[in-house]
């Protein structure tokens, strides 16, 4: 291994998924909901989606996000959105984290997209 690469953490994606949900609640993100699509997904093992209240609140739940998991080691592959936007993506591979709006979140009703696609709601 180069020196100068460190090393990916390996971490089960159910944990971290379950993580991201404590993470969220933890923030006062409103009706949190987790997805195990595994199997019916390319994208990602599960999904998380959560409301934030508003602009301040969606980006401290973000912020949140990528400080605890920093803190393990652990880095977003990608983000996508802004506060501003009402709606940020958080991309950790096996785990796709959305915060949106009350408003995006009634319009898009995306978690409708993997509710009979889900193997179930877990447990967090």
């Amino acid at each position: 291994m180069d020196p100068m690469e460190k090393p990916v953490p390996q971490i089960d994606p159910e944990s971290l998924a379950k993580r991201c949900v404590e993470i969220c609640e933890g923030r006062k993100a409103e009706d949190v909901r987790l997805f195990d699509v595994n199997g019916s997904s390319i994208l990602a093992d599960y999904f998380v989606i959560c409301t934030g209240t508003s602009i301040p609140h969606i980006h401290a739940i973000s912020n949140r996000i990528k400080q605890e998991l920093a803190a393990d080691g652990i880095q977003p592959r990608g983000r996508d959105g802004n506060p501003a936007s009402q709606w940020i993506v958080l991309d950790y591979g096996v785990v796709l984290i959305h915060i949106l709006d009350p408003e995006r979140r009634s319009y898009y009703r995306i978690e409708e997209l993997w509710e009979a696609a889900a193997k179930a709601d877990v447990e967090a």
